[in-house]
């Protein structure tokens, strides 16, 4: 007897040995609820009176065999379901149900794995968004799902023919969906969880959509968010590394254009843009030996000098032309009015008119 045909929740069972073989590794019994590996959905995990089954196997003669670790010796077992995987293989095959009967076109094959599930449909082309769109509605409406046993001649709208003939097993998404099924199911679309749509590729003329459902979908969620926030992390700590190496070059390049600038002549007035680094070429241009440098552009400038007191001069020219500004000793910085006043102070500095 198939206890999981009726209870796909029952975890844990007692049986009776009818028969073993491979020196009692291999346990045929009266009764059980482990699932073999069939129609597409993979076999149980668990234990009989403590031995880990490691195989379940349905075979040619309707028996069903439990491959365990040891061997098992008792007349009598206790069974215990790895339910955690069990309800993962439900939420996966009542999930596949479910996508199979929100997508038009036919269900070729189904495939679920442990780590990923698969359906072949006839299909070139799927919109992924619309179809996973229906799926979690379906979801979120949780639907019945029922089990019945009808005779295979008489019963009525299923959605893919089966060639079984007698009693079949039939599982029913309310509203949706009627399948010939052997397979461990949820009891309502809402304990199927998110379904998440993966990609799609050519197989043998159909199209394979990969999905996840259930505890599977948010584990790949979580994954894929973790994955993208040590990305970002990493990205914005290679920005600030490339940060740092670009001030370094530009300190560098500052300290050669002031060092440049100093051989050519060791006191002169450069016009053009004052930018960050116009402090660093200037004290470049100190540092290689005695002089005067003065920068300007519309309205400032910047004063250098380790030969005159830049702060005391400037201050008090900037003051006299409607600036403001003033500095140390050796390096002053302001604003003026405009062009005018700054070659007025320029003059007053000794330094030539620009233009």
């Amino acid at each position: 007897m198939r206890l999981y045909y009726d209870n796909a929740y029952a975890t844990s069972f007692e049986a009776r040995v009818t028969a073993t073989a491979d020196e009692g590794r291999r346990v045929y019994l009266d009764q059980t609820a482990f699932y073999p590996t069939s129609g597409g959905q993979l076999h149980d995990l668990g234990t009989l009176n403590g031995i880990s089954v490691l195989d379940v196997i349905d075979e040619d003669d309707g028996r069903i065999a439990h491959l365990l670790a040891a061997p098992l010796a008792t007349e009598t077992v206790q069974g215990q379901i790895d339910w955690a995987r069990r309800f993962d293989f439900m939420q996966q095959h009542s999930g596949q149900h479910l996508l199979s009967s929100v997508i038009s076109q036919s269900t070729v094959s189904v495939h679920l794995g442990l780590e990923l599930s698969t359906i072949d449909i006839e299909a070139e082309k799927l919109d992924l968004a619309a179809i996973e769109d229906r799926a979690n509605a379906a979801v979120f409406a949780n639907y019945p799902l029922t089990v019945t046993y009808e005779d295979a001649a008489a019963a009525e709208g299923l959605r893919k023919a089966t060639g079984r003939t007698g009693t079949i097993r039939i599982v029913t998404i309310e509203g949706l969906d009627r399948s010939a099924c052997g397979g461990t199911h949820v009891r309502a679309t809402g304990e199927i969880g998110p379904i998440l749509l993966r990609k799609t590729e050519k197989m043998r003329g159909n199209l394979r959509l990969h999905f996840l459902c259930g505890h599977r979908a948010l584990q790949a969620i979580r994954a894929e968010h973790a994955h993208l926030s040590a990305s970002i992390a990493q990205l914005t700590e290679s920005a600030k590394d490339a940060d740092k190496r670009a001030a370094k070059l530009a300190l560098d390049l500052a300290a050669y254009q002031g060092r440049e600038l100093y051989a050519q002549a060791s006191t002169q007035r450069i016009p053009g843009p004052i930018t960050e680094n116009t402090r660093a070429v200037a004290n470049a241009f100190l540092a290689a030996g005695p002089g005067t440098v003065l920068f300007t552009d519309a309205n400032a400038m910047l004063f250098a000098s380790n030969q005159r007191h830049a702060g005391n001069e400037l201050k008090a020219l900037l003051a006299a032309h409607g600036g403001r500004g003033g500095g140390s000793a050796n390096l002053a910085q302001g604003s003026l009015p405009d062009a005018a006043a700054v070659e007025a102070v320029a003059a007053a500095l000794g330094f030539p008119v620009v233009g």
